[in-house]
């Protein structure tokens, strides 16, 4: 997808950054190897986009855990707001979707 073209990195809100960790036990660093493991699945949130845009990604960890998260693009970064396992749908339809594209 090409909304990562002109990405430079990820951004953290100090906020936020540990709720994945305490929630769903995803730390940042697994949020990150998401984006760089092939395959990927990214969808526009349109829904949740009122203020900015919202994208779902599905994708791997290096140890091939699945997971779900929803991101935005501020200022040429990519911010997490959730992170979590892949639910057994998700997952359903992320493997479909990488059985297509094989």
């Amino acid at each position: 997808m090409d909304i990562f073209s002109k990405v430079t990195g990820f951004d953290w809100d100090d906020g936020n950054k540990d709720k994945n960790l305490i929630t769903h036990s995803v730390s940042c660093e697994e949020s990150e190897q998401a984006f760089f493991n092939i395959p990927i699945i990214v969808a526009e949130d349109s829904e949740h986009s009122i203020n900015e845009k919202r994208y779902h990604l599905y994708g791997q960890t290096d140890s091939g855990r699945k997971l779900h998260i929803v991101f935005t693009i501020r200022a040429l970064k990519i911010r997490v707001i959730s992170a979590r396992d892949m639910s057994k749908k998700e997952r359903v339809v992320y493997d479909e979707e990488i059985k297509k594209d094989s």
